[in-house]
């Protein structure tokens, strides 16, 4: 049921947030759902708050009249996270992009939660100390990658966001105001209130600001590609590179048709690559160390049957990372007309490899395109069903694309 926010409602938070609320129709599109199957569903308005006494105010409204609230950060989540199936107010926390404090001793930072993961890794640049999440989308803020417990590349080595966040301030559904966590790394005192509030998605509390790890900049760095005559054969090789231990902090996996479509894309990265199940790797630490952990590397891929094993030339590791970034971008526009369906799989590692095959082996049944990518070092893969919604053959008939909430 569609609940309105009514008019005493919008113009209190006019009065608390002037000038920062707007209704029109246009904005309310910006701020719903575009990536995804699922219809865009906006909602009644969109305010901004500069600060966490407006998110609080905003709060007590909505609970005062009765309608929902729907936390917006960048927009760039692939599964609708920010419709308003019922209604109500999309609270955009972009303008609380404030880089608070930066620790280099202690190696953390205090951020708002609208900053963007772009713009605290420039901030960092000269630190010394880099923030190690990377899902993919640069312009993710902080507050929605801890609200969606955010992993992505890095994850190998130095976890997800679970394990990057020390602690934040949020805003809970009645108003009130918790702060979680603390700088100190030991702390046997209470819940772990962090913990509960990572992954929430919004639904306990919004989050307002954030206390994270950061991490030096390793010493060296080095990327390879591996290409595998199957997508067996490149999972398994996952499965076993991560005994490398520390030093390996990303391993990719793009099946061929995600190569092709990285190929015709200008997105790609400058030479072609091999149309053919690959891992992307990518190994930190010395110059020594790095050199030691691509001999292991390439000899774990050589006894799986890699077809080949070559590393990047240097500086090209970001290129090859921005293809793999890219990815979901040149699989759409190789498929003009058809719309992605995003599927986000995460099994135990050493269930990986027939999570993988089984997959495969569905989509070829069901003749469907669904390129696969996925950040396999931890489990994770994508199947990416693109489908012909005007073709009943693929839908089955099905009004899911477009339902009314």
């Amino acid at each position: 049921m569609i609940r309105d926010v009514p008019d005493v409602a919008l113009a209190e938070l006019e009065r608390h947030c002037l000038g920062r609320v707007s209704v029109a129709a246009a904005t309310l599109v910006q701020h719903a759902n575009t990536l995804s199957i699922v219809a865009a569903q906006p909602a009644t308005a969109v305010v901004w708050p500069s600060n966490t006494q407006d998110v609080k105010n905003i709060v007590e409204i909505a609970t005062r009249y009765g309608f929902p609230l729907i936390p917006f950060g960048a927009g760039t989540s692939l599964e609708g996270h920010v419709n308003a199936p019922y209604g109500g107010v999309s609270i955009d926390m972009s303008r609380m992009n404030l880089i608070l404090e930066v620790n280099p001793d202690d190696m953390d930072c205090h951020v708002g939660a609208g900053v963007t993961r772009r713009e605290l890794v420039a901030h960092l640049r000269d630190t010394g100390l880099f923030f190690s999440v990377d899902p993919g989308a640069e312009d993710a803020t902080l507050g929605g990658m801890a609200a969606t417990r955010a992993s992505g590349t890095n994850t190998v080595r130095y976890g997800s966001m679970r394990d990057n966040v020390l602690g934040l301030t949020a805003v809970m559904a009645d108003g009130s105001l918790i702060i979680t966590g603390s700088r100190a790394r030991k702390s046997a005192a209470g819940y772990d209130l962090t913990r509960l509030l990572i992954g929430s998605e919004g639904t306990l509390g919004i989050i307002t600001s954030l206390t994270l790890r950061l991490h030096p900049v390793p010493g060296a760095i080095a990327a390879a590609v591996a290409v595998f005559p199957n997508i067996e054969s490149a999972c398994n090789t996952s499965i076993a590179a991560l005994a490398l231990g520390g030093g390996l902090a990303r391993v990719e996996l793009l099946d061929a048709t995600a190569i092709s479509a990285i190929n015709k894309s200008a997105r790609g990265v400058s030479a072609q690559l091999r149309p053919a199940p690959s891992l992307f790797f990518e190994i930190h630490g010395s110059l020594n160390s790095v050199e030691d952990n691509a001999k292991q590397l390439c000899a774990i891929a050589t006894e799986f049957g890699a077809l080949s094993f070559d590393w990047t030339a240097a500086g090209d590791h970001r290129a090859l990372w921005k293809a793999r970034h890219d990815a979901f971008w040149s699989i759409r526009e190789a498929w003009p007309g058809r719309t992605p369906v995003i599927t986000d799989v995460c099994v135990p590692v050493s269930k990986l490899a027939s999570c993988v095959c089984e997959t495969v082996q569905d989509c070829e049944h069901h003749k469907l395109i669904a390129p696969i990518v996925g950040h396999v070092g931890d489990g994770n893969f994508h199947a990416i069903i693109m489908v012909d919604k005007a073709d009943v053959s693929e839908t089955g008939g099905c009004n899911w694309c477009s339902i009314d909430w």
